[in-house]
């Protein structure tokens, strides 16, 4: 049986027009990216069979749409949808909502337990408690264990941090993490925020005016210099990374990858531990000699790939440490003068990492 998600899908309205195919794996977070109005929520709607669209769907081997008839309806594709708004029903406590879908699955073929659930989103101490005491980030975490506790083949989340504030958003966060990492089933995520993205997405498609401009993994599309994310003022690479080694004198964590090593600030953690960061390309500065007496602590050997010149006075810069993309952004004058181009070997000064997981 093929494993992954297949979509096709064509779809005409009065001010718009989705025409869009890519393919995902078939486990972990698939990351649908786009502005609003690109048709990330279409997209979902049309797997979820909410949206009579040409096309196919298929799901880890199994056909819920295609072109030649098939169509299954949405209660007869198993999936679970979470959307901006938790929409716990308010006269059930939170284990009664829980115990809604879970009840309705036969115990043979549940394939998530509900001890499980409530483990993986935190809930134990809540689940006593009613919707309406919950904070914005309480309720979609039992939002999400819910649909996850239906046992689906898929797990639709649209936009679901939408409307949380910055600490609701920094809560739950951690609990997406812990998710790709103990379920074996895809997600598909939507949202505008390249934060979580970065954070939580191995995979990502980006959207634009009903289109796809990429699909593939996070770290390589963040990079593209023809995709609109490496534009953006946060543009940034995702680098993975393992705990090298831990200086408890100075706070600081030794992370390693194929292109040398970073320094971050951080607590004691296990060496050999898989971590992700993300260096920004406005904190990336390139220089032609290696830097002596620096208070930057991270220099990387790079080559230069690309340059291009998007605004007016600068150039973002692609370069490659080891193998691993990482950007740059500088000025028109400083490339200039550094006589920065494809090819040409210099130094990589990071004035900061952020350490994601």
């Amino acid at each position: 049986m093929s494993t992954g998600i297949e979509a096709r899908f064509a779809l005409t309205r009065e001010s718009f027009a989705l025409d869009v195919a890519f393919a995902a794996p078939g486990r972990g977070i698939c990351g649908l990216f786009g502005a609003s109005g690109a048709g990330k929520t279409t997209v979902l709607r049309c797997i979820a069979g909410l949206e009579r669209a040409r096309g196919l769907c298929r799901v880890n081997g199994r056909t819920w749409q295609d072109e030649a008839g098939v169509f299954l309806p949405t209660h007869r594709r198993p999936l679970g949808y979470v959307f901006q708004e938790a929409s716990l029903f308010p006269h059930l406590s939170v284990r009664g909502n829980l115990e809604y879908g879970w009840r309705r699955i036969p115990p043979a073929q549940r394939r998530i337990g509900f001890d499980d659930a409530v483990a993986w989103l935190g809930l134990r101490p809540l689940l006593e408690r009613w919707p309406g005491t919950l904070s914005g980030g309480e309720r979609q975490r039992a939002a999400i264990a819910r649909a996850l506790l239906t046992s689906p083949d898929l797990l639709l989340a649209d936009e679901p941090l939408t409307g949380l504030d910055e600490s609701s958003k920094a809560e739950i966060l951690p609990y997406l993490d812990r998710l790709h990492d103990e379920l074996d089933l895809p997600i598909l995520y939507v949202t505008h925020s390249l934060d979580e993205i970065s954070r939580i997405a191995e995979h990502l498609v980006v959207l634009r005016e009903g289109r796809v401009l990429g699909s593939g993994p996070v770290a390589e599309l963040m990079t593209r210099v023809d995709l609109p994310l490496s534009h953006r003022d946060d543009a940034s690479a995702i680098v993975a990374a393992t705990v090298a080694s831990v200086d408890e004198t100075y706070g600081l964590v030794e992370l390693a990858f194929g292109g040398g090593a970073l320094w971050v600030p951080g607590e004691s953690q296990a060496r050999g531990r898989p971590v992700r960061v993300r260096v920004f390309a406005r904190d990336v500065s390139l220089t032609r000699v290696r830097p002596e007496q620096t208070s930057i602590l991270n220099v990387l050997d790079v080559v230069v790939r690309e340059v291009v010149h998007d605004r007016p006075g600068q150039a973002l810069v692609r370069v490659e440490a080891g193998g691993v993309p990482l950007l740059a952004r500088i000025t028109a004058k400083s490339e200039a003068r550094l006589q920065i181009g494809p090819g040409v070997a210099c130094y990589a000064q990071i004035k900061g990492v952020a350490l994601l997981a």
